[in-house]
């Protein structure tokens, strides 16, 4: 009876060279798309690289106390909304009781982050009882009013279809903007009157509508009031700006400002209808389906719907600029779209001649909410690299010192085989450095000196792989196997192991990632990220490589330079197959034995 054949160990012995060369197309693309992105070097963090400081102290004029609770939650929200902006490694963190410190890195939009991290993000829908142009924009606008916006009609068939930004009737050098104090008294008076006259179709609607007041002349007052401040307004003027509206009450009427098309117009608005914090979700969206570009799409709670609701069919009855409501963040008007109809649904979008990044801004900060408190900025100082540097030079030295030890150590005890460790060591090296490259861009990541700590301890991780495998394919020729045997039998057992651990590690690193924040977070990073490595460059590049090196007559022969000497590793004599000995004559086989 014939013996079963006994299976050779296939794997990767074969053809080792595919996997060589798909890791080596890898490295190759990667290094290609690095050189085409024009970032050929990692992204430094603030400790490393430098950047802003800023501190931000706390007011409690919002109703809300300066307490533990209120600082964690405004910590929070600050951090999402510097990491929204792609500011990662951004550091926010509290400082006393009532202060607030956020370190943003260089070679970030410092300038927009700084803008936003304070911002309270009050957004209010109010309706809009007279408006008019107000000179020409300025050179360099507020961030906030540049984010406004006149859009063309939506199409058809949308949910916020009814909602446009109509375009202004005028423009300046038009007859309107030059109008009299005294048309434009009247225009502003009648408004006011309007406002103030409670509509019978308001109840339950949820718009607060202004209330008369118990004395005549009071309301004339406050109305005459208004009037010089409408008349005085002058957007253009960043100090008129900046006072317009200020300290006003959601349930007030006030006057603001806002930029449409690069012209500043000014804003007579009502009573707030509907708060920003009835928005349950703000997004940035490309339209492509009109020339709208990049809008802000808008999704209310329950309650905000039917408000919403409310006050956009009450001002669809009404003429024009009344059929307007201001969408007003942080006392800037965003945008003031028509209304032609009641929008049901729940659904909204802010539309106009967004950028990406203004978009973007906007849904940031309304879908991470408004801070619990008022914060003002008490100073912005810039950060220098000098320090980091010399902690930076410290750390790579010790890299260096690191590397060469292990190299040494590779060198005299396993001699030949180290080129193979040292081979897979610069692989890991060239992947990590790529990536981390190509990660500044993509996903904002920056390298600071926790993460440089990850990438000198992934040394040893990365080293522990190849011994593991080293001392397999030893184990396999003290047993007397030769070569080409030995490294393919070595490599279940050593995988095993090598996945086994690497699994740890990277448990570990995630589990660090996940519970910590700031810096600490670069270094478990780091450690996953070349921990995820060090499982691609064993299995695509360290066993394949091992496996063409066992046909080579230096490995094989077992020099004794070569590491795998089996005379000085102790092997026993080699594996042979026995062969059976001549059985007796057919006849007097044991039926048994046959």
């Amino acid at each position: 009876m014939a013996a079963p054949k006994r299976g050779r160990t296939a794997s990767a012995q074969s053809k080792p060279g595919r996997s060589l060369a798909l890791i080596l197309i890898a490295i190759v693309a990667l290094t290609g798309g690095m050189f085409l992105s024009g970032h050929t070097t990692p992204r430094l963090g603030i400790d490393l690289a430098g950047g802003t400081s800023i501190t931000l102290k706390a007011k409690a004029d919002q109703g809300s106390a300066i307490n533990k609770a209120n600082m964690d939650t405004a910590v929070d929200i600050m951090n999402r909304r510097v990491n929204g902006l792609g500011v990662s490694e951004a550091e926010v963190q509290t400082q006393g009781n009532d202060n607030i410190i956020v370190n943003i890195p260089k070679g970030t939009n410092s300038k927009e982050a700084q803008q936003q991290v304070g911002t309270t993000a009050k957004l209010y829908f109010r309706p809009v009882l007279a408006t008019e142009p107000s000179g020409t924009a300025a050179q360099s606008p507020s961030p906030s009013a540049s984010s406004s916006g006149s859009s063309s009609p939506k199409p058809s068939g949308s949910p916020s279809s009814t909602a446009s930004s109509g375009q202004k009737a005028t423009s300046p050098g038009s007859a309107s903007p030059t109008a009299t104090a005294t048309s434009q008294g009247r225009a502003v008076s009648d408004a006011l009157k309007a406002d103030s006259t409670p509509s019978p179709s308001a109840s339950g609607s949820g718009k607060p509508s202004a209330t008369p007041s118990a004395s005549p002349s009071g309301g004339s007052a406050a109305n005459s009031e208004l009037q010089a401040q409408y008349a005085a307004l002058n957007c253009a003027k960043a100090t008129d700006r900046a006072k317009a509206g200020k300290n006003a009450k959601p349930g007030d009427t006030t006057v603001a400002c806002g930029e449409i098309d690069g012209n500043w117009y000014k804003y007579l608005l009502g009573p707030a209808a509907v708060d920003g914090t009835e928005v349950k979700k703000a997004q940035a969206v490309f339209n492509t389906q009109s020339a709208a570009g990049w809008q802000v799409q808008m999704t209310f709670t329950g309650s905000g719907a039917k408000k919403f609701a409310d006050i956009t069919g009450q001002l669809a009855q009404k003429p024009d600029p009344q059929n307007e409501f201001g969408i007003v963040l942080d006392g800037d008007v965003v945008s003031s779209p028509v209304v032609h109809e009641a929008i049901t649904g729940g659904q909204a979008e802010i539309s106009g001649s967004f950028k990406q990044e203004e978009a973007q801004s906007l849904a940031n900060m309304l879908s991470y909410g408004a801070l619990p408190l008022s914060f003002q900025e008490q100073s912005v100082t810039t950060v220098t690299a000098a320090l980091g540097g010399e902690q930076l030079h410290a750390g790579l030295l010790a890299g260096a010192i690191g590397l060469a030890l292990v190299v040494i150590y590779l060198v005299v005890y396993y001699r030949g085989l180290s080129i193979v460790a040292m081979a897979s060591l610069l692989v890991s090296a060239i992947l990590t450095y790529v990536i981390m490259s190509l990660l500044g861009p993509a996903i904002h990541f920056a390298l600071n000196l926790p993460a440089v700590c990850g990438a000198i301890v992934a040394i040893g991780i990365t080293a522990d792989s190849f011994i593991v495998y080293f001392e397999r394919i030893r184990d396999e020729i003290r047993e007397g196997r030769s070569l080409r045997p030995a490294v393919e039998r070595a490599w279940p057992r050593a995988r095993r192991t090598i996945l086994v651990s690497d699994f740890v590690s990277f448990l570990a690193a995630a589990v660090l990632f996940i519970v910590t924040v700031g810096k600490v977070q670069g270094f478990a990073f780091t450690l996953g990220l070349t921990t995820l490595l060090d499982v691609v460059v064993v299995f695509f590049f360290t066993k394949p490589l091992m496996t063409l090196l066992a046909r080579r007559k230096f490995f094989a022969n077992g020099h004794k330079w070569s590491g795998l000497d089996p005379k000085s590793l102790g092997a026993k004599p080699p594996l042979r197959r026995t062969r059976r000995p001549a059985g007796p004559a057919a006849g007097s086989v044991d039926p048994k034995e046959a």
